[in-house]
């Protein structure tokens, strides 16, 4: 594999990476909260980052969704048929999907819920009137959606290193931060 092959840009490169850490950050927070009592302070704040960091992530998906408009993705791997091809659009779909309806969802079950949504110190619109009922479904399907995010992601990582390691084109290559 060659130096030259076809690459992400640097900018598009660390929004990729910066993306996954705030990911094991949301994750981290709401997984961790449950070894605190409910009410406590540090389950409160664990909360409250989780909501930050959420919809820091929406925030920078959109930017991400921008970049990609105005700098399209490299070429794939020559290797790369018609179905691998397809299915790995499929999946970015559903990727960027999770990324932009996680931290709505999340903003809706908190505006459902008649609380303030804060985001670095700034108390963002409700998107929905208060509603108990409502909030509580929202909250269920952004459970679902949360965890099926931990499949999707996982899956994402894998087909990266079975295309490094397997059969060794650029894949993940392009994604990873030129060397010298």
């Amino acid at each position: 594999m060659s130096d030259t092959m076809s690459r992400y840009k640097p900018f598009p490169i660390a929004l990729h990476w910066l993306t996954l850490l705030l990911l094991i950050a949301v994750y981290a927070c709401i997984e961790l909260r449950e070894f605190y009592p409910k009410g406590s302070d540090p389950r409160n704040a664990l909360k409250s980052w989780h909501f930050m960091l959420g919809l820091s992530v929406f925030g920078l998906t959109l930017l991400r969704l921008v970049m990609r408009w105005m700098n399209p993705p490299p070429a794939k791997a020559a290797s790369i048929g018609y179905w691998q091809g397809l299915f790995s659009s499929v999946m970015h779909v559903a990727l960027y999907a999770l990324l932009l309806a996680m931290p709505m969802l999340g903003w809706a079950v908190l505006s459902g819920e008649g609380k303030a949504v804060i985001w670095l110190g700034l108390e963002l619109p409700a998107l929905i009137a208060p509603d108990k009922a409502l909030a509580e479904s929202l909250k269920g399907l952004h459970e679902i959606v949360g965890t099926s995010g931990y499949f999707l992601i996982g899956f994402h990582a894998l087909a990266g290193f079975y295309h490094h390691y397997f059969q060794r084109d650029n894949t993940l290559l392009r994604m990873l931060p030129a060397r010298g």
